[in-house]
């Protein structure tokens, strides 16, 4: 009997281990994910709306918020009747449309805020700019200015620009000037207000990646906007945005002369007559005495017959040389330096005046 309890007992304890195990893993597993999810905390880069003449029912307001990929983004504007949820139309970049009801109590200045989430965390922005065109000028003095004392000073704006300004580059910008304020930025050719962090006491530092809708330039203007409470401050980027490639220095031409090389400068077709020898002297000789035999009488004919027969062998011996006669073509080439070498050959070598040569143990050879 003690013997099957002690048997039960075990395995019991040994049942209940991997629910021991999953029960101390559980913890562990929870903490890691949440030091994750906080290594990867959303993040609202710019967020802005397409300003409209006036707020009534039917008005279309559109909303457009860039951040971390991937979230859920979500707006709630101070007198709407309902939240508006957006869709992320490309990686980053949520957008929706938010059409005013019977309802809705929405003004110019009315707070628009931003929420996006990325599993348990959620980063938020509040939109810095008004719903209607024309709103949110600041109270100025009687001729005309804002009150300096209380307008935030933008001191530099700079950029660190980029030779390629084609998308999935990237353009950081600095702005330098009141401590503890909010600074974002636009940028001609693209869609959205852009935020810059404050990296340091009054230092304000983001980098923006090209998107393939931008189309920015090189002189693209960019405003950045400062706000300490309800002041504004503005200023004009200054510099361009494409950084200028540096001229390569040329690297120096090294002059090398050619010994071997040259150009065909005459190709001559030589003709060399053979020899005649006493065969066809003799034999042209006959030839004319017969011939002279059958002229004249007498002594007439016998001068006849001399007179052939020099003839005849003049004859024969000219047509022995033009049997024997042979030609050989000479190129005549021209180097740089002013010199002259002729080559000797037996067939027609192919060369033409004016061809490049190069000539290697008395043989021509094309210069390729």
């Amino acid at each position: 009997m003690r013997t099957a309890l002690r048997a039960a007992s075990r395995a019991a304890v040994l049942a209940a281990m991997p629910l021991f195990s999953m029960t101390l893993a559980a913890p562990a597993q929870a903490q890691q994910y949440n030091n994750n999810a906080a290594a990867y905390a959303p993040v609202i880069r710019g967020f802005d709306v397409e300003e409209v003449r006036r707020l009534r029912p039917g008005v279309e307001l559109n909303f457009n918020l860039y951040g971390t990929p991937g979230g859920r983004a979500t707006l709630s504007i101070a007198g709407a009747n309902r939240n508006l949820n957006l869709t992320e139309t490309e990686p980053g970049q949520y957008e929706g449309t938010y059409t005013l009801g019977e309802r809705d109590r929405i003004s110019g200045d009315s707070a628009v805020t931003a929420n996006l989430r990325v599993g348990n965390q959620v980063a938020s922005g509040v939109l810095s700019e008004s719903l209607l065109r024309d709103v949110g000028r600041h109270p100025r003095d009687n001729q005309g200015r804002e009150r300096a004392a209380d307008v935030p000073r933008i001191a530099r704006f700079e950029v660190q620009g980029n030779e390629d300004l084609t998308p999935g580059n990237e353009l950081v910008f600095s702005v330098y000037g009141t401590p503890g304020a909010k600074v974002d930025m636009t940028i001609a050719g693209t869609r959205g207000v852009f935020f810059l962090p404050e990296v340091n006491p009054g230092e304000y530092s983001g980098g923006y990646t090209i998107r393939r809708a931008d189309r920015i330039a090189p002189n693209s203007a960019v405003t950045a906007t400062m706000r300490v409470g309800g002041r504004v401050s503005t200023a004009v980027l200054g510099k361009p945005l494409r950084v200028a490639t540096a001229t390569p220095t040329p690297t120096p031409r090294v002059v090398r002369y050619c010994t071997n090389c040259a150009t065909v400068d005459a190709v001559n077709v030589v003709e060399v007559n053979g020899d005649g020898n006493y065969l066809g002297t003799i034999g042209g000789g006959v030839v004319g005495a017969v011939l002279g035999s059958q002229v004249g009488k007498g002594n007439g004919r016998t001068a006849a017959q001399i007179a052939g027969a020099l003839g005849g062998a003049y004859v024969g011996r000219n047509i022995e040389r033009n049997a024997r006669k042979t030609q050989h073509y000479e190129v005549v080439i021209r180097f740089a330096n002013g010199g002259t070498q002729t080559v000797t050959y037996e067939n027609d070598p192919g060369l033409r005046v004016g061809e490049k040569v190069r000539i290697t143990d008395g043989v021509l050879s094309r210069d390729q």
